[in-house]
């Protein structure tokens, strides 16, 4: 019997190291994509910390620029404080239905708990201009998950709450009610229309005192680079027409208006 024990240990070293071959290769396989695209994450990174610093003015006139779009939300949609932000975004659609079940909106309360950091949570609620989309409860659970803000084509309410804890968002305006028994969910992260525009999950949103734009993310990049030169070229010539004491002049000088 020992014999056959020591007859046998080639055999079982060959599986084990095949087995130890197939598994290293199949964690390498789940690694090396994540690897081949580290430029990805800082690209994104990137992409959002250049949207959080230029100005939405100059965003806005980029995307009309490079693309002949007007994409940006109406003057209805105002923030509850002033406030900025750009973060990727994550669609949530409510339909208007009277009901009585409770799982009506579990939909939406999942996709807040699925968001990743740096989501902006971009709602459109049906006939929701008298509906408060969204309150104090779903802002700390937002702000708990760093998400960068919200967008709501409705309303908001509990927004002393939500001032006290900083999380900001944009909405029709500031009203007390439910969406509970009133609306049923969806569906999340698919293409919407949020105040006339069209927002698809991923776009990064971009947010700040002069309003709310949508900029595809295929097009993100060459957007921001313009959005970028015009505003280097607004801020210079602020010195330049306080010097000259004319706008006709630094609009000669920097092609800028």
């Amino acid at each position: 019997m020992n014999g056959k024990l020591r007859s046998r240990p080639a055999i079982g070293t060959g599986k084990i190291l095949t087995a130890s071959i197939v598994a290293t290769a199949a964690i390498i396989s789940v690694i090396l994509p994540a690897l081949s695209h580290p430029a990805d994450s800082n690209s994104d990174s990137a992409l959002l910390d250049g949207f959080r610093h230029v100005e939405v003015a100059s965003v806005s006139d980029a995307m009309e620029k490079v693309g002949g779009q007007k994409v940006y939300l109406s003057h209805r949609m105002r923030p509850i404080f002033t406030s900025k932000f750009a973060g990727w975004a994550l669609t949530v659609k409510l339909k208007r239905e009277e009901n009585q079940d409770p799982h009506a909106l579990d939909g939406m309360l999942a996709a807040i708990d699925q968001g990743a950091p740096n989501s902006v949570y971009v709602m459109a609620i049906e006939d929701g201009a008298n509906i408060a989309g969204m309150g104090g409860l779903m802002g700390t659970a937002m702000q708990a998950r760093n998400f960068s803000g919200a967008v709501i084509d409705g309303g908001v309410r509990d927004t002393a709450y939500l001032q006290k804890i900083g999380f900001p968002v944009f909405a029709l305006g500031v009203v007390p009610s439910t969406s509970v028994g009133h609306y049923r969910f969806a569906g999340a992260n698919i293409p919407i229309t949020c105040d006339g525009i069209s927002v698809n999950s991923g776009d990064i949103v971009a947010a700040d005192s002069d309003g709310v734009v949508i900029v595809p993310k295929a097009k993100a990049a060459e957007i921001l680079a313009t959005a970028e030169e015009m505003d280097f070229k607004e801020h210079s010539m602020y010195g330049y027409i306080e010097k000259l004491r004319s706008i006709e002049e630094a609009v000669k000088k920097f092609g800028r208006l």
